[in-house]
């Protein structure tokens, strides 16, 4: 007569864990679930946070953001326009004369604004992090038609501006209808400064609106926030600015106009 083996079930052994691992299967897409949202929350946190830091970076050393306000730059600039502003110029690259650049009103040219601009908390954070235009303080945007050294003119039989010596072709970024001769001026930019033109000539209360202030209408260098070097809104106006470098290629060095070395365009400190 055989004996039944304790151990054989005829092909099927009981699992005395069954039921644990039945309820561990019912709690593990739970488990999962919960496990995949937390790691995808903080995947976006991660990415939130790096763009703001990547952004805050880029604002504080590379580029800002500003908006136009009047129309003394029409037609390069309009009212509105946003632009972003490169902080590398005039350090570590120099500036360079055509180049648009906006410089804090430390000169005063501007009346007070009067109003409170920093905005609600969530505006002051995009403002922070170079998401948003900082409007709290006042900057102008202007052209920069003379460097140190140059000795800047106007005007000639013809109205135009010379430079040196050299009578400028600025049609290509002024305004239509622009008259140079209403203001007329003769002056030699010291080192350190640059003379500044609004494009919109009949409409800008630029370096020459403010001969007669203690400035001379000149502007320090170290005023200069950087170079205006894209239009980012509106989106049918974005675009880069040009200097046109063609239209002062003919203008001699300050040296060779006035005998004197041509000082350097330095920046001492950095402004805001």
């Amino acid at each position: 007569m055989d004996q039944d083996d304790p151990k054989d079930t005829g092909g099927y052994q009981p699992d005395a864990s069954g039921p644990q691992k039945r309820e561990r299967k019912n709690r593990e897409p739970k488990n999962a679930g919960r496990n995949s949202l937390v790691s995808w929350l903080k995947e976006i946190a991660t990415i939130v946070a790096v763009a703001v830091v990547l952004s805050f970076l880029i604002k504080t050393f590379l580029f800002r953001a500003f908006f136009i306000p009047s129309t003394s730059m029409e037609e390069t600039l309009e009212v509105d326009d946003r632009i972003f502003v490169n902080l590398l110029v005039p350090q570590p690259f120099a500036l360079t004369r055509g180049d648009v650049v906006v410089f804090q009103d430390d000169l005063s040219w501007l009346p007070p604004n009067g109003e409170d601009n920093a905005g609600n908390w969530f505006q002051q954070f995009l403002t922070f992090v170079g998401l948003m235009p900082d409007a709290s303080q006042q900057h102008l945007v202007k052209r920069v038609i003379g460097l140190g050294g140059d000795h800047v003119v106007c005007c000639d039989a013809d109205g135009r501006i010379s430079v040196n010596g050299e009578p400028l072709d600025e049609d290509p970024y002024l305004a239509p209808g622009s008259d140079n001769t209403r203001i007329p001026f003769d002056v030699t930019v010291p080192e350190g400064k640059i003379w500044v033109m609004g494009d919109n000539r009949n409409h800008s209360a630029d370096s020459r609106e403010h001969q007669d202030e203690a400035s001379k209408g000149f502007v320090a260098v170290e005023s200069v926030e950087g170079k205006a070097s894209v239009i980012a809104w509106p989106l049918d106006r974005l675009g880069f600015l040009g200097n046109y470098p063609e239209v002062f290629d003919g203008v001699p060095a300050p040296s060779a106009a006035t005998g004197t070395e041509p000082p350097a365009i330095t920046r001492q400190n950095e402004s805001q």
